[in-house]
């Protein structure tokens, strides 16, 4: 009980401020050398989705960074410039990481297809979710009703929950994928992630049908590779593999 109590505080208790901040950019992160402030100015942001580049007709991807609880945003600002290319929109999705993440799915659901809607070039969708985003991120894979491919990246995602958060949310993730979308899921090292070490199981750990895993190593350019560095691990994977 002590263990789930301690999972629930650290994905539903959230102390932030929601003023907002919508000159947020990419190019704002290039401009100052201090990670931790970047981080201040995602967190400030709305609810809501946020274009942090300018929209082009070259944009064919519309990739959506989306924040687990508590964050404080600095682990986003090294992935979000380094996922960022030609083909692709780089977007962050500000939710409230206080309660469960249904509305939130569906004001994303909205939210995607009003874009597609004004911005016919984009021809595909990327979700990116870390931690309690990660869980929002696959759980928005049942929702997806359209016919245009859907990427999802779950990065140290509690996919198997626990009971306290399982009861509460009655959160559900698809036990196969529909024809169309793809999972990948990014799992850490269990006794290294600050998150979930204290866990007499791994969340992480779930079967989904179609789904592409990989456990993250050990290490990170010198570093333990624990929770908030996998972001920037699986940032550099994707972008090398592309």
């Amino acid at each position: 009980m002590k263990i789930n109590k301690i999972f629930f505080t650290f994905f539903l208790t959230a102390l932030f401020s929601c003023s907002a901040n919508d000159e947020v950019s990419l190019d704002m992160f290039a401009d100052q050398s201090d990670v931790f402030e970047s981080g201040k100015s995602l967190t400030s942001l709305t609810f809501g989705l946020h274009e942090l580049e300018d929209k082009k007709t070259s944009q064919k991807e519309l990739l959506i960074g989306i924040h687990g609880g508590r964050s404080r945003g600095y682990e986003w600002i090294y992935p979000l410039q380094t996922l960022d290319q030609e083909i692709n929109q780089i977007s962050f999705f500000r939710w409230d990481d206080t309660k469960c993440p249904d509305s939130s799915i569906s004001s994303l659901l909205k939210l995607i297809k009003t874009k597609l809607v004004e911005e016919p070039n984009l021809e595909s969708i990327i979700l990116i979710g870390h931690s309690y985003g990660a869980l929002l991120a696959t759980m928005f894979i049942e929702k997806w009703d359209l016919a245009i491919p859907l990427e999802v990246h779950s990065i140290a995602g509690p996919l198997k929950g626990i009971d306290a958060l399982s009861k509460l949310c009655n959160f559900k993730i698809p036990k196969d994928l529909k024809v169309g979308i793809d999972l990948y899921e990014w799992r850490t090292i269990q006794e290294l992630d600050g998150a979930f070490r204290e866990f007499e199981f791994d969340p992480q750990n779930v079967e989904i049908k179609g789904s592409q895993v990989t456990r993250l190593p050990e290490t990170y350019k010198g570093n333990k590779l624990g929770h908030n560095w996998s972001v920037s691990w699986v940032a550099d994977e994707i972008s090398q593999a592309e």
